[in-house]
C-alpha cells in the first residue's frame, strides 16, 4: 500500500474512536465476538497505517463478511429482528475500518457512525442515551471535518471546536423542525425487539412471581396528577384482572375465550368530581396499562377492555405516556351475567380438602356475602400471619391448605391467591387484580414515582348491587403496607432491594445524594413527558393554544416562515464570520494597528504595502513609540505566515 494513498492518521484515529464511541451503546445487546471483531480491525488497521501489515486480500475480506453473517446467525438463530440487524450492521462497519484507504471510504464510515448512533434509539429513548447520542454526534462532525481539512491546517487540532460550533448553529434549525415538522406515522414497520425481556406484572400470577418485584428498585412508570396526589391507601394502580384459575396458576382471559356478548365492557355511570392525571409508563414488552378505577383515556391507541382494565394494542417497547381520568368509588358491572358468575365462581374441587372443609362450616355461620368476607379478613388479622419477602416455598397442589394452615408468611400474591380460591369455594364472585400500590412523591415537581418494589395484588369481589368491590387482605395482615407504603412494611427485611444494590434509592437516607436523585427524577419526567411524548396530539394542541385554529396552507406557511426566520439571520452571520475568517491573524492584528493608525492621524492609502506604511510611522510617529513597535511585531510576524498561507488551497 503506498503511503500517499492513506486517510491522514488524525482522520483514520476520529473514524475508528466514533466507530467504538457508537457501538459502546449496544453492549448488552449483542454478542461479544462484535466487540471482539471491532477491536482486531482497528488494530489491524492502525498496523496497515505504520505499514506493518498489509490490507487483506479480497477473498478474505469477502470470507470474514460471510463469517461474520453466520455468526449472527449461530447468535440470534435469524437474521429477521432488530437485534440482528443491528449486529450485521456493526459487523459490516467493523470490516468497512479495514478498507478505510482514501477519504471516501472515510465518508462512508462517518454516514455508516450516524446510521450506527441512530438505531440505539430503537432501544432506549432515554435521557442519558440521547445526550451521548449528541457527544457521538459531535465525534463524527470532527471525523468528517478532519476528512476535508487542507494538510496545512490539519495540524491546527481545531476540528472539536469547529464541530461543537457547527452543532451549536443547528439548534434553532432543530428546535424549529421539533416543535412544527409534523408527527406523521412510520411508512413501514419492523419487527419487534425479540431479546427485550418483559418487566413488570406478568398476565399470570403464582406464589412468589410479586416476590420476586419487590427486590427491585427500578421505576415502572412516573403520574402526574392535576390537582392534589391521594393519599396512599387510595394509590391502587389498577393493572390486570386475574379470573381464570388453570393449572395452579391465575391467568387473564384472552379475548378469544370471552363469548361475543362479554367482549364490548359496559361504561358505568359515572359521578363527582374525577382525578385527573397523566402516566409515563415505562417500556414492559407487554400491552396493559395502570390506572386507577375508574379509568377511562383520551390518548390515541389506549382502550377499555372487557374488565375495565386500560390496554394498547401492541407491545409497550418504550416510554409511552396516556392521559387518565379516574373515578374512585364507582360501581363496576352491578349487574352479572350468568356467564361471568359461572367465571367467577369456578375453583377446583378437591386441591385443598382442609380449606373446604374449614370454608364450609364458615359459610354455614355466615350465609350473608359481605358478612363472610368480613369473617375472613378478621381471621387473617388475628391469626399470626406474616408480611415477609421471604415466605417458605409451597409448590404443592394443595397451595391453600399449606399457606392457611401451616406456613401462614407470604407476600401479598400468597394472600390474594389464597382469599380469592377461599371466596370461589364459598360461591362468591372473585378475582385477583394485579397492579402496583402506593408511591413515592417526589416534591421537586410534584409526581408520584411508582417502582417495581410497589407492585401490589388484591382482590375483587362482587356483591349484588354493589358490583365489584376492591378488597385487600394484605391490609389486613399488614396495614402499614397500604398505610405507609412496602418500605415501611418491609423494614429490616434482608430480601427487600436484593436486586438493586446500586440503585440510587439504597442511597436516600444522604441528603445531598437524595436530592441529587429526586432532580434527576423530575428531569427524566420533563423529558419524557415534553420531549419524547411530544406526539401528533401535543404538536396540533401546543399550535393552537399559540396560534387557534390550524389550516394546512396556513400551517405550510409558518412552517416555511420560521425556517426562513432561523436561516436568513444564521447565514447573515455565517458571510460575515466568513469574510472576517479569510484574513489570517496577523493580517487581522495588522488591519487593527491600522485603524488604530489612523487615530493617530496616520492614514493608510488602499493597497499600500505594509513596509511603505512602516516607514511612514517610523518618519511621523517618536521614536520609541509602542504602536510603531506593535506595528513592527505585526509585520514581521505577517511576511513569516503570509508565505506559508499562501500556498494553502
Amino acid at each position: 500500500m503506498i503511503s500517499g494513498e492513506q486517510l491522514p492518521r488524525r482522520s483514520l484515529l476520529w473514524l475508528i474512536s466514533c466507530q467504538i464511541a457508537v457501538m459502546l451503546p449496544l453492549l448488552e445487546r449483542i454478542p461479544p465476538w462484535v466487540v471482539a471483531i471491532y477491536l482486531a480491525t482497528a488494530l489491524w488497521r492502525l498496523q496497515m497505517f505504520r505499514q506493518r501489515a498489509e490490507m487483506p486480500q479480497t477473498w478474505l475480506r469477502l470470507l470474514l463478511g460471510v463469517a461474520g453473517a453466520m455468526l449472527v446467525f449461530i447468535s440470534y438463530g435469524t437474521f429477521i429482528g432488530l437485534e440482528p440487524m443491528v449486529a450485521l450492521l456493526l459487523v459490516a462497519a467493523a470490516l468497512k475500518i479495514l478498507e478505510a484507504i482514501r477519504d471516501r471510504d472515510g465518508y462512508l464510515l462517518v454516514c455508516l457512525g450516524f446510521f450506527i448512533c441512530v438505531t440505539q434509539f430503537i432501544f432506549t429513548q432515554t435521557l442519558p442515551a440521547t445526550l451521548y447520542s449528541v457527544f457521538c454526534t459531535g465525534l463524527l462532525v470532527t471525523a468528517l471535518i478532519s476528512l476535508n481539512q487542507s494538510p496545512a491546517l490539519v495540524a491546527s487540532k481545531n476540528e472539536p471546536l469547529l464541530a461543537l460550533k457547527m452543532l451549536t448553529l443547528a439548534v434553532p434549525m432543530m428546535v424549529v423542525l421539533f416543535l412544527l415538522f409534523p408527527r406523521i406515522g412510520p411508512i413501514w414497520s419492523v419487527p419487534s425487539k425479540s431479546g427485550q425481556g418483559q418487566t413488570g406484572m406478568s398476565d399470570f400470577l403464582r406464589p412468589g412471581a410479586v416476590t420476586k418485584l419487590g427486590r427491585s428498585a427500578d421505576v415502572a412508570f412516573r403520574v402526574q396528577f392535576d390537582d392534589v396526589i391521594p393519599e396512599n391507601p387510595s394509590l391502587y394502580w389498577r393493572g390486570l384482572v386475574l379470573s381464570e384459575f388453570k393449572e395452579g396458576a391465575w391467568q387473564t382471559l384472552g379475548w378469544r375465550k370471552l363469548p361475543s356478548s362479554e367482549r364490548k365492557p359496559t361504561r358505568p355511570e359515572v359521578l363527582g368530581e374525577p382525578l385527573r392525571y397523566r402516566v409515563v409508563l415505562e417500556p414492559t414488552q407487554q400491552r396493559w396499562l395502570y390506572g386507577i378505577a375508574y379509568a377511562d383515556s383520551s390518548t390515541s391507541g389506549v382502550y377499555e377492555a372487557n374488565d375495565f382494565r386500560l390496554a394498547v394494542t401492541s407491545p409497550i417497547e418504550f416510554q409511552f405516556g396516556y392521559d387518565v381520568t379516574s373515578w374512585p368509588g364507582v360501581a363496576l358491572q352491578p349487574n352479572l351475567s350468568t356467564w361471568r358468575r359461572r367465571l367467577e365462581t369456578a375453583f377446583p374441587k378437591g386441591l385443598n380438602p382442609l380449606t373446604e372443609v374449614w370454608i364450609k362450616n364458615l359459610r354455614d355461620q355466615h350465609s350473608d356475602d359481605r358478612n363472610f368476607v368480613v369473617a375472613l379478613l378478621n381471621y387473617f388479622r388475628e391469626q399470626p400471619f406474616y408480611y415477609t419477602l421471604e415466605p417458605p416455598e409451597i409448590q404443592s397442589q394443595d397451595f391453600v391448605d399449606k399457606f392457611i394452615f401451616d406456613s401462614r408468611r407470604g407476600f401479598c400474591e400468597h394472600y390474594a391467591y389464597s382469599f380469592v380460591a377461599m371466596l370461589r369455594m364459598a360461591g362468591i364472585p372473585a378475582r385477583i387484580v394485579a397492579g402496583y400500590q402506593g408511591g413515592e412523591v417526589n416534591p421537586l415537581n410534584n409526581t408520584l414515582v411508582v417502582r417495581q418494589f410497589d407492585a401490589h395484588a388484591w382482590a375483587e369481589v362482587w356483591f349484588a348491587g354493589e358490583g365489584w368491590v376492591r378488597v385487600d387482605p394484605t391490609a389486613a395482615v399488614a396495614p402499614s403496607r397500604i398505610e405507609l407504603g412496602i418500605e415501611a412494611a418491609l423494614d429490616g427485611q434482608p430480601g427487600f432491594l436484593s436486586d438493586s444494590l446500586i440503585s440510587a434509592y439504597r442511597f436516600r437516607s444522604i441528603n445531598v445524594l437524595n436530592w441529587v436523585r429526586l432532580r434527576y427524577d423530575a428531569l427524566t419526567f420533563s423529558w419524557q413527558s415534553f420531549v419524547v411524548g411530544f406526539d401528533s396530539t401535543r404538536q396540533i394542541g401546543l399550535l393552537k393554544d399559540w396560534f387557534g385554529e390550524i389550516r394546512v396552507s396556513w400551517f405550510i406557511v409558518l412552517m416555511l416562515g420560521s425556517w426562513g426566520l432561523v436561516l436568513l439571520p444564521l447565514m447573515l452571520w455565517l458571510h460575515r464570520v466568513r469574510r472576517i475568517q479569510l484574513l489570517l491573524p496577523a493580517e487581522r492584528r495588522f488591519s487593527a494597528i491600522c485603524v488604530r493608525l489612523e487615530k493617530r492621524g496616520l492614514e493608510r492609502p488602499f493597497g499600500e504595502p505594509p513596509l511603505r506604511t512602516l516607514r511612514r510611522a517610523r518618519e511621523q510617529l517618536p521614536v520609541g513609540d509602542p504602536l510603531c513597535l506593535a506595528l513592527e511585531a505585526a509585520i514581521g510576524e505577517l511576511y513569516q505566515v503570509a508565505p506559508e498561507a499562501s500556498e494553502a488551497p
